[in-house]
């Protein structure tokens, strides 16, 4: 048997484009005392990817001729490690190959859920994100005004979502009138703001009258900057991603007037990531869980089919493309 790969044969120096990847064929991986043998089933597409190739964050950088890296939900085919058995799913960063050999202790079970991809969108990384980025940073209290930028992507839907269902007035940034629309008529967003139509900073003046007291940062750069100026006091901001500075050229300048606002305004900027809430990982779930089934949160997806079109499905997100956590079924 072979595995299919996707090597990352260059690190792009401007956008991320196909002739960065090649589909290759490896041996079969065997697992190890300790390992666990996996088959990939639905690989997670996520803006980090292409941030992991500018260098190390919460993890190693990408170097060119590697495996390229991604978490996945798995299913376990061969279990040489105790508390695992074959046909058991994980969570574990697979990379983007149809097998991978890992050590257990690196692979996190998952439950039997229908549909498998909630795995990756509401109750993954993205719900959680958007769950501890919003109440555990932001902090929000009914009435209040929370701004969420790329509202349509895979965390932003259910920021805005959690946001409602806590009672603030809720205020998208997307890019495009089809997901606007979509986010007002489908989720209930109080207000959306198209940032490739309008300048963002008037458009909060309208959307926002009240000024912003929560703002969950997915983007960075100008919108970051925009949303700074309209910021109450004791406002918070949830610095998720900056998406903006990803892929592409540096922009020319970062957000200007932060140390000034932050202590004129008195205001709270934290940035985090999903795994600084691990201790409170089971309330969370328990909630979102709660809140799918009660029809309260709605699970927007967008699924691909085929390991062939991971590079497509990355570069699709990066350019805005998903309405939704995206993702590709593998097997």
């Amino acid at each position: 048997m072979t595995n299919r790969q996707i090597h990352i044969v260059e690190l792009p120096k401007g956008k991320l484009g196909p002739e960065h990847f090649r589909l290759a064929e490896g041996a079969m991986p065997q697992p190890k005392e300790g390992e666990l043998l996996l088959r990939t089933r639905l690989i997670s597409l996520d803006a980090a990817n292409r941030a992991w190739m500018q260098g190390a964050t919460y993890r190693a950088a990408i170097e060119a001729g590697q495996v390229m890296a991604g978490g996945a939900v798995a299913e376990v085919i061969e279990a040489r490690a105790p508390g695992f058995a074959a046909g058991d799913l994980v969570f574990a960063d697979t990379g983007w190959q149809d097998y991978a050999a890992l050590p257990a202790r690196h692979c996190q079970k998952q439950p039997r859920v229908e549909p498998m991809s909630h795995l990756l969108s509401v109750y993954g990384v993205a719900g959680l994100t958007a769950y501890f980025g919003l109440l555990n940073v932001g902090k929000p209290k009914a009435g209040e005004t929370v701004v969420v930028s790329a509202a349509a992507g895979s965390v932003g839907v259910f920021v805005g979502q959690i946001a409602k269902l806590k009672g603030c007035h809720v205020v998208g940034i997307a890019g495009g009138a089809k997901k606007c629309a979509w986010l007002k008529e489908e989720l209930g967003f109080d207000a959306v703001i198209d940032y490739k139509a309008e300048a963002v900073g008037g458009a909060l003046k309208k959307a926002a009258p009240k000024g912003i007291d929560v703002y969950f940062d997915n983007v960075g750069g100008d919108i970051l900057e925009a949303c700074l100026f309209r910021m109450n006091m004791h406002g918070r901001v949830a610095c998720c991603g900056a998406v903006s500075q990803y892929d592409g050229a540096a922009p020319a300048h970062g957000p200007r007037g932060i140390p000034g606002l932050l202590v004129t305004k008195r205001l709270t900027m934290q940035g985090f990531i999903v795994m600084d809430f691990d201790a409170e990982r089971e309330k969370a779930l328990a909630d979102l869980q709660s809140w799918v089934r009660s029809g309260q949160v709605k699970v927007p997806e967008d699924i691909m089919t085929g390991l062939e079109k991971t590079p497509e499905a990355l570069i699709g997100l990066l350019a805005g493309d998903n309405i939704g956590k995206r993702m590709v079924r593998v097997s």
